[in-house]
């Protein structure tokens, strides 16, 4: 005579809730860390095309020059006339270096202006950046 169990014995499943929590926590995870590892101290512009090595600095100092003309020095703005002292007070002894990131279509005289005023502000040496083809 066979004896019932007093217990039954249930298949095993997967539940896929928990999956999904843990798929949606890995997404965000992901996507604030890669939106940290971005430069935000700049106004977006259309930049030109080009070809140049990444940046190895780590916090430049960037001039950005607008479709319209505007000047910006890391996101505040400002005018050709201030460009100089406002750069003086940016800039310490050892990094005397400017990204310049002017849209293709600023004017070229408002962009060869700025250069000089933050040359007169004691800049050596001007990073032009380009957008990758």
């Amino acid at each position: 005579m066979k004896l019932p169990r007093a217990r039954v014995h249930k298949r095993g499943r997967v539940e896929i809730i928990p999956m999904i929590d843990v798929m949606f926590f890995l997404l965000v995870t992901f996507m604030l860390a890669s939106l940290s590892m971005q430069s935000l101290n700049s106004i977006a512009v259309n930049l030109p095309q080009g070809d140049a090595p990444n940046l190895e600095q780590k916090e430049p100092v960037t001039l950005s020059v607008t479709r319209d003309g505007k000047i910006f020095l890391d996101k505040n703005p400002t005018t050709l006339s201030a460009i100089a002292s406002a750069l003086r007070t940016m800039l310490n002894e050892h990094e005397s270096s400017v990204v310049v990131n002017a849209d293709s279509a600023a004017p070229e005289g408002v962009v060869v202006e700025a250069m000089l005023q933050a040359q007169r502000a004691g800049v050596s040496h001007f990073l032009i950046a380009v957008k990758r083809e």
